[in-house]
């Protein structure tokens, strides 16, 4: 008589809090299959739909993030779990205050909702002694002069809780500082950002303008020791009046005295919000001051870097020496890395592959129904480029920045060095065009049915 196979279950559980729309949970998933891992999945997809994806997800609220412990403690009912892993800001929250009930490693949940309020951030570096530029809040209802407020000039005004540059607006007079605070007001007010039910809707922080270079840095914290994965340079010069990003090339290009300045910031704004463990996204500006390089923290957040961006960067373990066949090494992405150090599996045999590598976020031209994309091949066929995704739909509206928050889609490379990065990504760039109309004004239902035209 033969027995029937025994099913393998995975020997690890991983708790993974993700939006719904996430583009790395893709990534995750197969991650997790190669290291037998089973994924218990945490969004904020509505509750009341019935598991439409098939993958028994625990449904919360993210705004709420103590009550959406509370609901994941309760689903797991007893169930062990041997680790915790958020990707983007808001479930970062609730992953912290999970990890707080189930007494698993992680952030406090004081740290990392003091990385979702640019606010609290500034008081937190300020506090800590590190280098802060001159800031306040300001109410939007009534929308005060900014002359009675001591504002000086150029300054940036931005949302308190949005991330991705949305919102965010450089002001060099009086006259923009109105037309900003208002733009963004609309913003805020708008239903999309409403239904986020996110806090203090009704501030903005203003704060100096920071001039210089801008960098990215993508690390690993444990024990609150910080591990740069890498520097990413941002070629293109993030000057305003909005702030939306393009490109990001890693390795950095700059001379190795900034790069350490630069890891030593990352590490003690880290420290100063009290981060202690797993991914760290980190935004930097380089000043000149003196005669010397100062390095400004602008942001730091618990989680990885955004979306397709992850694809930029490849892991190889124990690369020492550069050689023919460094491209046929086994290589792991940030997804699969991140998931070996949120279950405590060794992490630090791997390193970057010695490849410059980089992506391009492609710009929004100008709001509007997005009808035609052309030169998808010729852009793909640039010497360089490794991969080219179109994520917008046709006959979608797309928004601009400041008020839009996504990329018509994703250009990736890889080179020798960063400058032919940056260069494949422009090239390839340039070939593409994309068809955008202008949206047409809604029209009132009663002027429809009398036959009259919206003016």
């Amino acid at each position: 008589m033969q027995t029937a196979p025994k099913e393998h279950s995975p020997s690890r559980r991983l708790l993974l809090f993700t939006n719904k729309l996430g583009y790395q949970t893709r990534s995750v998933e197969t991650a997790a299959q190669k290291h037998a891992t089973e994924i218990i999945y945490v969004t904020d997809r509505c509750h009341q739909l019935e598991d439409p994806w098939g993958d028994r997800a625990i449904a919360v609220h993210f705004e709420s993030a103590q009550s959406a412990a509370a609901s994941v403690v309760a689903a797991l009912n007893g169930k062990s779990v041997d680790g915790i892993l958020a990707l983007g800001d808001s479930p970062s929250v609730a992953a912290a205050y999970t990890a707080r009930e189930l007494g698993i490693s992680y952030n406090h949940p004081v740290a990392v909702e003091a990385c979702r309020s640019k606010l609290r951030m500034r008081e937190v570096f300020r506090e800590t002694g590190m280098k802060t530029p001159w800031f306040r809040t300001i109410n939007l209802h009534p929308l005060p002069e900014p002359a009675l407020l001591g504002i000086s000039y150029p300054c940036v005004l931005k949302p308190l809780s949005l991330s991705a540059s949305r919102g965010v607006i450089r002001a060099n007079n009086r006259d923009e500082f109105i037309s900003a605070a208002q733009r963004i007001r609309k913003l805020l007010e708008s239903p999309e950002i409403r239904a986020t039910r996110e806090a203090h809707l009704d501030q903005i922080l203003v704060e100096s303008y920071i001039p210089g270079r801008e960098v990215a840095v993508e690390g690993l914290l444990t024990d609150g020791v910080l591990r740069v994965l890498a520097i990413f340079d941002k070629p293109d010069p993030l000057e305003g009046p909005y702030f939306e990003e393009t490109i990001y090339v890693t390795p950095s290009d700059l001379p190795e005295s900034q790069q350490l300045a630069i890891q030593k910031c990352a590490q003690e704004s880290a420290r100063a919000i009290a981060l202690t463990r797993g991914p760290v996204h980190a935004e930097f500006r380089i000043q000149r001051e003196n005669g010397a390089d100062e390095v400004w923290p602008l942001e730091i957040a618990a989680r990885p870097i955004g979306g397709l961006c992850t694809r930029a960067l490849r892991f190889v373990e124990n690369e020492t020496v550069e050689n023919e066949d460094t491209h046929k090494q086994a290589s792991i992405g940030l997804e699969e890395l991140l998931l070996l150090h949120s279950l405590d599996l060794p992490v630090n045999t791997w390193t970057r592959e010695r490849t410059a590598s980089g992506v391009m976020m492609i710009p929004v031209p100008s709001s509007g129904i997005l009808e035609g994309v052309q030169g998808e091949e010729a852009a793909r066929a640039t010497f360089g480029i490794t991969e080219l995704l179109i994520t917008a739909r046709l006959h979608d509206y797309i928004e601009a920045w400041p008020e839009g928050a996504s990329y018509l889609g994703f250009l990736f490379a890889a080179a020798k060095t960063p400058r032919e990065v940056e260069q494949a990504l422009r090239t390839a760039h340039e070939k593409l065009h994309f068809t955008m109309t202008t949206r047409l004004p809604v029209q009132h239902p009663a002027q429809h049915a009398s036959g009259k035209s919206a003016r």
